[in-house]
């Protein structure tokens, strides 16, 4: 139990450094980003800082497997060269019953990490979007709720509160949808409801509209059909539209089910946050299977020789894992492969080669 607390205890330790190391470089970049983008916007050092201080940590999260595979490779190092892995098989203890620990804590780490790291890290993905879109005087087009889908857009004729039932899977199209207009003063001016809207270039195509003049001492009696076809101008963009959905990661864990079917009920494609979930679900496994590659690689005596090149080996099998996670979630956010092949099979397929190396190391 001693030597399992140990050993526990210098895990999270090198990880943590690890961690501290990785916040220190990318906040110093990110600073350094930060005042780039916004210095000619009244942005200062301290905005930079703060800032930075709220996109760094959804960086760190998405390269936490990598910051696990860099802090295991430290860990093994260490106990080899101090012969700590001597004395451990020496005790009576295998090398797969050690890595009993580490992979447990791993395990621990990422369950942790997913149910309060991500909440956390989704609360300043939005306060980070809302502070540089005050630099960037340009806000979120975009929102889900129960109601529906919401909108806003504005220019010359005034800003303008778009609600509609569903919607196309871009946002482009909109069915059973409202149209409030507001005047310089914020009083709602114009109402327009309509029973479908498509976006072109510069302008609303609608069909089967009705529009009331809010201003007048009856607005039902004032009330006037357009004709369909008729152009309602608009500022939006497809990719605005696109954009303003910002990405899963900005939604907490959580959340992210009843924002599925949100999304879907309003006529969205919910793919990519339902991949998303499935990712977070297996975060613990993949962080596991990370520890399990390095430690396939460096978990030998240093007198073996050869450290430099099986830590490169291992280092660069963390990569490649990365790697094969972020193109296999690209593939099924494309549709090409399921959902849950997408998110599951990269860190189960590295813990099964990971334990292969392992048991041919032990006992080949």
């Amino acid at each position: 139990m001693t030597l399992s607390l140990y050993i526990a205890r210098r895990f999270a330790t090198t990880v943590g450094q690890v961690f501290l190391i990785f916040f220190g470089i990318l906040m110093l970049i990110d600073m350094i980003e930060q005042l780039r983008k916004f210095s000619g916007k009244g942005a200062g050092l301290g905005d930079a800082f703060r800032l930075s201080l709220l996109n760094v940590p959804e960086t760190l999260y998405r390269i936490l497997p990598l910051i696990f595979v860099m802090g295991s490779i430290a860990l093994f190092l260490g106990l080899a060269r101090s012969s700590e892995l001597v004395v451990v098989r020496a005790a009576g203890r295998s090398g797969l019953r050690f890595l009993m620990v580490p992979v447990l804590v791993a395990t621990l780490i990422g369950a942790l990490a997913v149910a309060v790291l991500n909440p956390l890290v989704a609360a300043t993905s939005r306060a980070y979007e809302d502070l540089s879109a005050e630099y960037a005087a340009q806000g979120a087009v975009l929102s889900v709720s129960d109601a529906g889908l919401w909108l806003r857009q504005g220019g010359s004729y005034g800003q303008t509160v778009i609600q509609a039932q569903r919607a196309g899977l871009d946002g482009t199209v909109l069915h059973n949808v409202s149209f409030l207009t507001f005047g310089e003063q914020g009083v709602p001016v114009t109402r327009i409801e309509a029973e479908s809207a498509e976006l072109t270039r510069g302008a609303w195509i609608m069909t089967g509209a009705k529009v009331w003049n809010l201003k007048a001492a009856n607005p039902e009696l004032s009330a006037t059909r357009w004709p369909d076809g008729t152009r309602l101008p608009s500022d939006l963009t497809p990719e605005r539209i696109r954009d303003s959905f910002g990405t899963p990661s900005a939604v907490p864990v959580w959340q992210l089910p009843s924002y599925i079917a949100g999304l879907e009920q309003a006529g969205f494609s919910a793919r990519s946050y339902r991949l998303w979930f499935q990712m977070e679900l297996a975060q613990p496994l993949l962080l596991t299977a990370m520890v399990l590659v390095a430690a396939g690689f460096t978990m030998r005596h240093a007198r073996f020789g050869k450290t430099g090149i099986r830590v490169l080996y291992a280092i660069l099998a963390g990569f490649a894992l990365f790697f094969l996670r972020n193109f296999a979630q690209a593939l099924g956010d494309s549709g090409q492969i399921p959902v849950s092949l997408a998110a599951w099979s990269p860190p189960l397929a590295a813990v099964l080669l990971a334990l292969g190396l392992l048991l041919h190391l032990e006992d080949g």
